[in-house]
C-alpha cells in the first residue's frame, strides 16, 4: 500500500511540475511574442508566433467553453481511476508516464480556458504549416501515442481486469 501511494504521490507531483512548465512557456510566449512577429528558430521550418486559440485541436468547436471543461474533467477522473485501480509495480510506470503527461497537457490548457477563455498557441512548423501549438498539446499527443503503443504491443488485455468493478485478478 505504501508503494501505491508512493506512486501516487509521484504521478501528483509530476502533473505539477509538467503544469507549471506548460503555464511558464504560456507566459514567456504571451511576454515575449504577443503583438510581435514570429521569431524564427529556423528559416522556412519553425518558429514561434503568439496565438490565441479558443478552441480544440486545430481551431475546432471555437467557443465551446463547457465542452471543453466536461471532457477534461471526464480526462481527470479517468486517469484518476486507472492510477488508483493499477498495481504500483514497476510494470505499469511506463502507462503511467503516459497518463501523467495526458494529465498535464489537460491541467494546463484547462488552466488557461478558465483564466482567459482561450490558450495560448506558439509553436509553429512553417514548413508543413500545421496548426499552432503549445507544451500542454505535446504532453497529450505524446502521451496518448505512447499509451495506445503500450496497450497494443506492451501490455496484455487480462492485466487490465483489474479496471473493471469487481475484477481484480482477471476471473
Amino acid at each position: 500500500m505504501n508503494q501505491k501511494r508512493n506512486h501516487i504521490l509521484a504521478f501528483l507531483a509530476a502533473v505539477v511540475c509538467l503544469t507549471v512548465l506548460d503555464q511558464q512557456t504560456k507566459h514567456l510566449a504571451s511576454d515575449l511574442l504577443m503583438g510581435n512577429g514570429p521569431f524564427v528558430i529556423w528559416d522556412g521550418v519553425f518558429e514561434l508566433l503568439y496565438s490565441e486559440n479558443r478552441g480544440a485541436a486545430f481551431g475546432m468547436l471555437q467557443g465551446q467553453q463547457l465542452i471543453f471543461l466536461a471532457v477534461t474533467l471526464a480526462v481527470f477522473g479517468f486517469v484518476a481511476y486507472v492510477m488508483v485501480k493499477l498495481p504500483g509495480s514497476k510494470r505499469y510506470v511506463p502507462m503511467e508516464i503516459c497518463l501523467t503527461m495526458i494529465m498535464a497537457g489537460a491541467a494546463g490548457n484547462l488552466i488557461d480556458r478558465v483564466s482567459q477563455g482561450y490558450v495560448v498557441d506558439f509553436l509553429y512548423f512553417k514548413l508543413i504549416d500545421f496548426p499552432i501549438f503549445n507544451v500542454a498539446d505535446c504532453y497529450v499527443t505524446v502521451g496518448t501515442a505512447l499509451l495506445l503503443v503500450l496497450l497494443l504491443w506492451f501490455y496484455s488485455d487480462e492485466e487490465f481486469n483489474m479496471l473493471i468493478p469487481g475484477r481484480k485478478d482477471g476471473t
